[in-house]
């Protein structure tokens, strides 16, 4: 079996859906993931704009969570898109890599917080209210979005050290 890294593994995907019937077919499809992702999470956005009884601090947990994934939807997936179709790869893949490792990593984040918040409501009770305040879910959506643009401004120079930094992190959370 040969040995094949994933620079190997990027280089047969890019080839299988950068030829012109695939790249056509696989950038439509995310257009239209694009479109449906967008006005999913603008809808989110608005019920949870309407909705009175989340507590506060979860509600803010899942609007940037369905922040995240509007942007998703409205910036890495059209410029996906847009890299499949380009023929100046070389630009348009660093966009695409930069923000698809800032915005998946701060989703990713978010989504653990979310399980995470869940948990305490069921563990603590009543004290729930009093230790999960909106001030300290404000200070963990600031981190995490800080972790997502470090990772993505790493990702620009260096992706070794991403994948290590980010290998790491996941197998200790």
């Amino acid at each position: 079996m040969p040995n094949i890294t994933r620079d190997e593994n990027f280089t047969v995907f890019h080839k299988v859906f950068s030829t012109p019937p695939a790249a056509l077919s696989f950038s439509a499809l995310n257009i239209f993931l694009s479109i449906t992702a967008s006005l999913g999470n603008a809808l989110i956005l608005i019920a949870l704009h309407k909705v009175t009884s989340i507590h506060p601090p979860t509600k803010l947990f899942l609007r940037c969570l369905a922040v995240t994934d509007l942007c998703v939807g409205l910036l890495v997936q059209p410029f996906y898109a847009t890299f499949l179709l380009s023929r100046i790869k070389e630009v348009s893949e660093s966009v695409v890599n930069v923000l698809s490792w800032i915005l998946c990593g701060v989703s990713f984040l978010t989504s653990a917080s979310i399980s995470v918040d869940r948990l305490l409501a069921l563990l603590l009770g009543l004290r729930y209210r009093h230790v999960v305040t909106l001030k300290r879910v404000r200070v963990f959506i600031i981190c995490f979005w800080v972790i997502g643009a470090s990772l993505g401004s790493i990702r620009w120079w260096r992706e070794d050290i991403t994948f290590m930094l980010t290998s790491t992190s996941t197998a200790n959370g």
